[in-house]
């Protein structure tokens, strides 16, 4: 299917693939893991029936923007990721796509999600230049900083607060525990995925909470989280969730135990599997609330 697809896009234009690898759309994980918290807001907001056109708008600036969040990463790593093993055949990397390009594709994503969040009301489109901001500074926070994946995890959940004025108009102060519930989960889930280039990151001096937690990593993962797990618990109690939200809530829990009995080697390769799993612990979660909503 792989060859397929490459084959296919390669007849309509023989550089295609190298921006389907830059927008990072062969690779869907980080497309799951910022939809589900996104649609944990908008099912929580709208009582269990979202309206279409909010749905459909949200979806599809998941899908753009996590594109757009690619392209500036690799834009903003373009001389690192060539000393990296895993990245090093990256299209900016290797030169497949120059920088300018790259920067062009950036602001076209960009200009795509504004006119989404253009179809929505005013609340929503002051909170999207937010989220913006964040999407943009993110990768260039490694340099300065041992803690880029809190800047990633409040881009990762800035999606959550828009839902709720999109669907609502308002942003109610419990929200604010659904995004700080997940900004804990992304920091935890992408430390896994630092792991898996602690030693290259060490050497070329790009800085990350792997590096920063040492060997208390695993320690510290299961505890961000558990304390988003507290945090959906207290966001659950005011927007009134039961049953089936505290069982999706256990399911994730579960997804979190094995992902530290996984990891307890620290093998880079247990580790990236790790952070691919968060997926489920996402999934399970947007599951319960789904059920809750529809069977109470």
């Amino acid at each position: 299917m792989y060859t397929t697809l490459l084959q296919a896009l390669n007849r309509v234009h023989p550089r295609a693939w190298d921006f389907v690898q830059l927008m990072r759309l062969d690779k869907p994980i980080g497309i799951y893991l910022l939809l589900w918290p996104t649609l944990w807001a908008l099912w929580i907001a709208a009582r269990g029936v979202p309206s279409a056109a909010n749905l459909a708008i949200f979806v599809a600036g998941v899908f753009l923007m996590r594109a757009a969040g690619c392209v500036i990463n690799d834009y903003a790593d373009r001389d690192f990721d060539g000393h990296v093993s895993r990245t090093r055949a990256r299209p900016l990397a290797s030169g497949r796509i120059a920088g300018r390009e790259a920067l062009v594709l950036f602001a076209l994503l960009c200009l795509a999600s504004f006119g989404l969040v253009l179809l929505t009301n005013a609340a929503t489109l002051w909170l999207s230049i937010g989220g913006l901001v964040l999407a943009a500074s993110y990768p260039f926070m490694k340099r300065y900083t041992f803690y880029p994946q809190v800047v990633l995890g409040a881009a990762f959940s800035w999606g959550m607060p828009m839902a709720f004025t999109a669907e609502t108009g308002e942003l109610p102060a419990a929200a604010w525990l659904l995004y700080i519930a997940n900004l804990l989960w992304t920091v935890a889930y992408d430390t896994y995925y630092a792991m898996t280039d602690r030693e290259d990151d060490l050497k070329i001096g790009v800085k990350s909470t792997a590096i920063l937690f040492g060997e208390a990593d695993r320690a510290i993962i299961l505890t961000l989280q558990g304390l988003a797990l507290g945090c959906l618990l207290l966001a659950g109690a005011r927007f009134e969730l039961g049953l089936y939200f505290h069982l999706g809530l256990l399911v994730a829990a579960g997804c979190f135990a094995w992902e530290f009995h996984l990891t307890r080697t620290r093998d880079p390769q247990a580790c990236f599997r790790a952070f691919l799993h968060n997926h489920w612990a996402g999934l399970a979660i947007f599951l319960g609330i789904v059920l809750d909503h529809a069977l109470r």
